[in-house]
Formats: C-alpha cells, sequence, structure tokens
C-alpha cells in the first residue's frame, strides 16, 4: 500500500519542481518560496497587526533561518531568550503553514512570548523584533 503513495509523492514533486512560477500556488510556493513581490504586497497589507502573531508572522528562510532569527532575538535586559519550537498552525497571511516558538526571558521582559514564523522566504533577513525584544545584529 505505501508503493502508490510513494509514487503519487514523488510524481507531485517531479510536477512541481518543473513547473514555471504558479505566482500564488501554495504548493508551487512550498519548493520555490514564496514571491518577493507577493510577499512585500502581503506585508504591506499586515504591518499595523502585531508583528511575530500568527496575523503578522516573522519571515525567515526555512528552518536554519528560523532558528538564526530566534537566536538573535534579545530580552528586555539583552540577554538571549530560551526558546523552542512548539510545533505548527494553519495558513498564515502568506498562505503557508507557520511554525510556533515560544521565548522566555528569565528574570526579565517579556516573560515569555508565542512567536509564528513563516519560513518560505528565500533570502529574507528578517529586521524587526516582536513588542518586548530587540535584534541582535546579524
Amino acid at each position: 500500500m505505501k508503493r502508490p503513495v510513494a509514487l503519487t509523492f514523488t510524481l507531485l514533486l517531479t510536477a512541481c519542481a518543473g513547473a514555471p512560477d504558479q505566482g500564488d500556488d501554495p504548493l508551487s510556493e512550498m519548493f520555490s518560496g514564496v514571491s518577493p513581490a507577493r510577499a512585500e504586497a502581503v506585508a504591506a497589507r499586515i504591518t499595523d497587526l502585531p508583528f511575530g502573531s500568527a496575523e503578522n508572522p516573522v519571515r525567515a528562510h526555512m528552518p536554519p533561518g528560523e532558528r538564526t532569527y530566534m537566536a538573535r532575538l534579545r530580552c528586555a535586559d539583552g540577554h538571549a531568550p530560551q526558546f523552542e519550537r512548539k510545533g505548527s498552525s494553519g495558513p498564515g497571511p502568506y498562505g503557508m503553514i507557520l511554525d510556533i516558538y515560544e521565548a522566555s526571558c528569565v528574570n526579565s521582559t517579556p516573560a515569555s512570548a508565542r512567536i509564528y514564523i513563516d519560513m518560505y522566504h528565500p533570502g529574507h533577513v528578517e529586521t524587526r523584533a516582536p513588542e518586548g525584544f530587540t535584534l541582535a545584529p546579524e
């Protein structure tokens, strides 16, 4: 029974990898990332929403980009928070699945925060921090 599923997945991967740019096709964007033009259009629309929330997530490139971003976060006292990936949630404003991180500032503020990250943004390096945090230089 596993063979048809594996074959279907292989065919799907092959089709997506060779497909031309699909614009707003989430499946295509999982492999190529959200286009910069579409990302900027969405970002402009959600700029007034709390940054780092599910409605206005941090943008990064794949899991290494998520971890690099989280390692750059600083609590109010200037120390790095402890953080842990808690899982994923449904699609965010860019149409992609979001990862959820829990950040904790021991003996500082914010005591804890839930930070949502959209990892489908190739080459994007985030320069903003959620409320209560700052970012260390790259």
